[in-house]
């Protein structure tokens, strides 16, 4: 039987594109993810594996500051790297452990709650502060130094203050209920879920996956709207750095997530497959089930460094 060359091989495989390229030996595609991507992420390996019988796709939650650690200080193997906010990996792994980032996806915080919450069925989006600031009620929050859920909640305190003209709400709610902080913002489900708290500042994505209450703030300070980005950037906090016992400045800014494959990626070209997955019409439609909008089109500061076969995302908006 003839060998096809070597050159024609991988001319073929390029021309292909994305695509079930997975034919020979098995192979894991090690993923480290916000926790707020726990639940699509997990129907996105379920379809993925159906069709790549030969791929075992590992998942990692934690928060994205402690992803990105993972990479840094751990050196950690990793295929992809998915954060909760574009800023963790365009400041903690480029250029030194990544070469390019793509946003994909946004978000809102909303303040989540169940039946058993207390004054659940007076809480507005006029009134939230007095009750959360109620010394019978219990809120809770995700850690700033691991989460980007948790410098986030920070962020739209400060802009209620402005918003609401109430001097002094963020040092009031911050001290509150610290020992109810956690490090990730899917740890708190268990917490209400418990009736531990009465309610979580939490991503309305992750409100909606787990079937629970919530009010929406207004657009102003819930951090979900582009248009609003230079509002947003007018508040910022120092969380932990990429480094043991640095510290970095993150600004406010619309949420938006992003991924990338970290340069010494174990699977490259099966991490470029699961990433056309994700970003291909049958992820964005799990990404929309979700409660989790696709940003369409994607975007990236990093064009010139992006695998030629994810350059269709950036520049073709068919796929939505």
């Amino acid at each position: 039987m003839r060998q096809i060359p070597v050159f024609l091989f991988l001319a073929i495989s390029l021309l292909t594109g994305c695509g079930n390229r997975h034919s020979g030996n098995s192979k894991e595609i090690i993923i480290f993810h916000a926790g707020s991507l726990s639940v699509p992420f997990r129907q996105m390996k379920n379809e993925y594996e159906k069709k790549n019988s030969d791929v075992k796709i590992l998942l990692e939650p934690a928060g994205s500051i402690v992803c990105a650690r993972k990479i840094t200080e751990l050196k950690k193997p990793c295929d992809i790297i998915a954060s909760a906010d574009y800023f963790v990996i365009n400041e903690m792994l480029i250029p030194g452990f990544a070469k390019w980032s793509i946003r994909f996806a946004t978000n809102e915080i909303v303040i989540a709650f169940n039946d058993k919450s207390k004054y659940h069925s007076a809480i507005t989006p006029e009134n939230w502060i007095d009750i959360l600031l109620r010394d019978d009620v219990i809120y809770s929050r995700s850690d700033p130094d691991s989460d980007p859920c948790g410098y986030r909640t920070v962020f739209t305190l400060m802009l209620a203050e402005k918003y609401y003209n109430r001097k002094g709400l963020t040092e009031s709610l911050v001290r509150k209920n610290i020992n109810f902080i956690r490090p990730k913002e899917v740890d708190l489900i268990a917490l209400i879920e418990t009736n531990s708290i009465d309610y979580m500042f939490q991503y309305k994505s992750v409100a909606i996956q787990h079937g629970l209450k919530y009010i929406e703030l207004p657009d102003d300070i819930n951090l979900s709207d582009p248009s609003k980005a230079g509002l947003y950037k007018s508040v910022s906090i120092d969380v932990t750095g990429s480094k043991p016992g640095s510290r970095m400045k993150v600004t406010g800014d619309y949420i938006n997530y992003s991924l990338t494959i970290p340069d010494n990626a174990p699977h490259n070209a099966a991490a470029i497959d699961f990433i056309c997955f994700i970003l291909g019409k049958e992820g964005l439609e799990i990404f929309r089930k979700n409660g989790q909008e696709p940003i369409i089109p994607f975007s990236t500061e990093q064009s010139d460094k992006l695998p030629i076969e994810l350059l269709k995302y950036i520049t073709d908006n068919k796929v939505n």
